[in-house]
């Protein structure tokens, strides 16, 4: 079995592949805290695997994609100590299996082009991923199958994060979308700023890349708020959670065969 791990600025999310199987068999979600050691990362993921009838001595490999280099550190030991497995932590230099088409390459997260892989294979190209994490991005795959870079944007929660703690009367609210954009209360207010702005930002930019690349990409969204979004855009075609975790797989895979 192989262990994907995404570490984000905010979370991480462990997910197991079984072979030829492209949706994880299990998931286990964690803040991404800097300070956990190896053992108190394997404390957390243990018993997920156990729920789910998996001994940790099934993971024969693990692959990690990390934004956090203090966490990275930690869960390749954990990797190749606890679990005694075959511990690769991805680049954006190495060859994952998509051609990178930017002016610094190594300047570029290795979710960013997992991401790409994962939504170029599962729809082709050309295709537009968009992350929604502690930052909000656009990721472009050009009709030639490359990764040709794309847009960063704050994150919603630090949106609302910065709203909230600035403003002395405002106050923190769900992410959710209200019935309406024209609010008539202070919550709903908050509400729709939020999601209906950036749904305008999301489809602006959506518009605005797609033009630039002259072609009609097919639109990926993914991560905590992805499906929300999804489900209020014409312009989004598919929500997929897990499209980092696959894309770690397809990366790994690609490596695996170079060797």
């Amino acid at each position: 079995m192989l262990l994907a791990v995404d570490v984000g600025n905010t979370n991480t999310l462990f997910g197991v592949f079984d072979a030829g199987i492209e949706q994880p068999v299990v998931t286990v979600r964690a803040s991404s805290r800097r300070d956990r050691m190896p053992d108190e990362w394997y404390a957390i993921l243990e018993p997920g695997l156990r729920r789910q009838g998996i001994d940790s001595s099934q993971i024969a490999s693990m692959v990690i994609s990390s934004v956090v280099p203090g966490v990275t550190q930690w869960l390749s030991e954990m990797g190749s100590g606890m679990l005694n497995a075959q511990t690769v932590v991805v680049s954006s230099t190495a060859n994952l299996g998509i051609r990178i088409a930017v002016d610094s390459p190594a300047e570029v997260g290795t979710d960013r082009i997992v991401n790409s892989l994962a939504a170029v294979h599962l729809y082709g190209a050309p295709a537009i991923v968009v992350d929604f994490g502690t930052a909000t991005n656009f990721d472009v795959v050009d009709s030639q199958g490359r990764y040709v870079g794309g847009a960063l944007a704050p994150g919603l929660v630090i949106g609302l994060e910065a709203m909230a703690g600035r403003a002395a009367r405002l106050f923190s609210v769900e992410l959710a979308f209200p019935e309406r954009a024209l609010a008539t209360n202070t919550i709903h207010a908050m509400q729709s700023g939020l999601m209906f702005g950036y749904l305008s930002l999301i489809e602006g930019m959506i518009t605005r890349l797609a033009a630039e690349l002259g072609a009609t990409p097919t639109v990926v969204s993914t991560g905590g708020l992805g499906q929300q979004f999804a489900d209020h855009s014409g312009l989004i075609d598919y929500h997929d959670e897990f499209l980092t975790l696959l894309g770690l797989k397809l990366a790994f895979e690609h490596l695996s065969a170079q060797e």
